[in-house]
């Protein structure tokens, strides 16, 4: 029997979700800082990132369900997902399903909600985002287009070429997938109801989830804290990691160890 990694009275594991432009290897930083701090840490590959299996429906909700899986088979009971933009939309659809194994989280520059997929905002949101690929552009061609777009003014060639090489790795077919399953994610009324500590983590330049956004969204969870970083865009974990991995570090330190699980709505 796997023994839980992560059970009451012990630290729980860190588990950093990144969005869809992105990967795990974003979070390398991350990663290295808090494995060192003493933490078990994991950048969590979603479904047809990195070379892992696809996923069929590709749902948010059947993403944080595969989630929920692979790290119970990893021994990994109660966690603290750190999302990023979708995956912070992840860490909530996992603890719509299974909030005891939630021990808090990081919401990162994301929204609670994108509304009716099939409404105008989110035919033009997915068509500015596919509209290179639809007239034959390649996932390395939409990147080097796209990811400046989402960096604060004056980010470096280095930081951007980071974040597009990145995005060039995603194959085409699960990028569109991950669009749009994105239009369809609504969680609004869940946010009243979330019992566990919450950082709702904005960027000063970021334009796809802005500031006010991300205020609003922890005004609507019980004691939640609201920060934002300054001079950041919508990539901060790749803009400044020591930046974003400091907001995250302060939040998970003071978190006690034996946080009490919610109730739980599910098996798993």
């Amino acid at each position: 029997m796997t023994q839980d990694r992560s059970a009451p009275g012990v630290r729980p594991a860190l588990v950093f979700l990144h969005g869809i432009g992105g990967g795990a290897a974003g979070f390398s930083e991350q990663v290295v800082h808090f494995e060192q701090a003493g933490w078990h840490t994991i950048a969590w590959r979603q479904p047809g990132y990195g070379g892992t299996a696809p996923l069929a429906p590709y749902t948010l909700a059947a993403i944080a369900s595969r989630l929920l899986d692979e790290l119970h088979t990893l021994g990994i009971g109660r966690f603290v997902p750190i999302g990023h933009s979708l995956g912070a939309m992840i860490a909530l659809e996992a603890y719509a399903l299974a909030p005891s194994r939630i021990a808090a989280m990081v919401l990162a520059q994301s929204t609670p909600a994108f509304g009716s997929g099939d409404g105008n905002r989110q035919r033009e949101f997915i068509a500015q985002r596919t509209g290179l690929l639809d007239h034959g552009a390649t996932m390395a061609e939409v990147a080097a287009r796209l990811v400046p777009t989402l960096m604060a003014p004056g980010a470096g060639a280095a930081v951007i070429g980071r974040a597009a090489g990145l995005m060039a790795q995603i194959p085409e077919a699960v990028y569109r997938s991950a669009l749009a399953a994105l239009v369809q994610f609504e969680r609004r009324a869940l946010l009243p109801s979330i019992a566990v500590p919450v950082l709702c983590l904005a960027a000063e330049h970021d334009r796809t989830a802005p500031p006010g956004v991300m205020q609003r969204m922890a005004e609507h969870i019980p004691g939640a804290r609201y920060e934002c970083l300054a001079g950041l865009g919508h990539l901060a974990p790749i803009e400044d990691p020591s930046a974003f991995t400091a907001a995250v570090d302060t939040f998970v330190s003071r978190l006690p160890a034996g946080t009490a699980p919610a109730r739980d709505r599910s098996s798993r």
